[in-house]
């Protein structure tokens, strides 16, 4: 119930959600958390990142991804449009500023799911926003989740498990760190974070 104010009228509270954003190493599961997740709690909004890599079977273009050529993403960093982007595995990813700052404004909890580059690009513009790392139950977990898929070569499998040897050595730089043994804890986990239950 909204309170009642005599005499004069005043500023409206500062109800101005924080930006959470949601990192780890490629196949630590982030996107499975993050969809059961938004499945119980449809008011976090989930940016939807611009990349430059081709679509995978099923992903939707501006559900999944905005699927953009170099050319559009160029012009997206020469623009000033992007909150961060990082270059991952031969592809660049960006999150739409615009989207972001109109949601938070508005007063909807907003969930950055990126790489660490991003995360680190992230904290350095918004330094409010609280950094969750999402770390698996061991490396020998992480390598079967990512040889797994069977989505990629395995030139793209040996980058993505260098890249994570590095991206686990960053977790001292995360706000808070969740380790992915079971999807609806770990969802649970990260809405108690955000402040939404």
């Amino acid at each position: 119930m909204a309170a009642t104010f005599r005499g004069t009228t005043p500023e409206p509270p500062d109800v101005r959600p924080r930006l959470t954003v949601l990192s780890g190493p490629s196949g630590v599961g982030k996107s499975t958390v993050v969809a059961h997740m938004r499945k119980e709690h449809p008011e976090v909004w989930l940016s939807v990142s611009a990349t430059t890599r081709r679509p995978r079977p099923g992903e939707k273009h501006g559900v999944h991804y905005f699927f953009v050529s170099d050319e559009e993403m160029d012009k997206l960093i020469a623009n000033g449009e992007l909150l961060e982007w990082a270059e991952f595995a031969g592809n660049r990813y960006g999150t739409p500023r615009t989207a972001v700052l109109e949601h938070l404004e508005s007063g909807v909890p907003v969930l950055l799911e990126i790489d660490l580059q991003g995360a680190r690009q992230v904290r350095e513009s918004m330094s409010e926003a609280h950094s969750v790392f999402l770390a698996p139950p061991s490396w020998e977990e992480l390598v079967r989740r990512l040889t797994g898929r069977g989505t990629e070569p395995p030139e793209v499998i040996e980058r993505r498990l260098e890249a994570a040897k590095i991206e686990l050595a960053a977790e001292p730089e995360f706000d808070a760190t969740l380790v992915n043994t079971s999807v609806e804890d770990v969802a649970r986990e990260l809405l108690a974070l955000m402040e939404v239950v």
